[in-house]
């Protein structure tokens, strides 16, 4: 009997700090990777903070998991994306996003950047492509 593979995707709307739904949605993204699903990850509205370069949680005395983005592609997820709407409307762009590289050990293929920032027709059928949407 042959495994089916689902396409889950984890949809992060939230700002990184000030509730648990991004570290609880990193947690378990990295779950869903370990056990060989077709993951993932879209950063929408607030959520598009989570990936932003050189956050400092001195002042607010929490600890800033943010380097862990950076790792996802050691858990073989090769699909993030981020909203080009939402970056816009806070005044963001791609280059002020944490860069995730990937690299398969089997055809030594690299990726040095697999964060992808797409527009909202693509977000939408990414949605529509999914087995799951699990939102935080």
């Amino acid at each position: 009997m042959s495994e089916v593979v689902k396409k889950f995707m984890y949809l992060n709307r939230k700002a990184p700090y000030g509730t648990i739904y991004a570290w609880e949605s990193l947690e378990v993204v990295l779950v869903g990777a370990a056990f060989d699903q077709d993951v993932s990850v879209m950063f929408v509205d607030d959520g598009v903070y989570q990936l932003t370069k050189a956050q400092d949680t001195k002042e607010i005395g929490m600890k800033n998991f943010s380097p862990t983005y950076r790792t996802l592609g050691d858990y073989e997820i090769k699909k993030v994306y981020v909203d080009r709407d939402s970056l816009a409307a806070r005044g963001l762009t791609q280059d002020d996003l944490v860069a995730i590289a990937w690299e398969d050990m089997e055809t030594e293929e690299e990726v040095d950047n697999i964060v992808e920032v797409i527009d909202s027709a693509r977000v939408s059928a990414l949605m529509n492509e999914s087995a799951a949407i699990f939102s935080f």
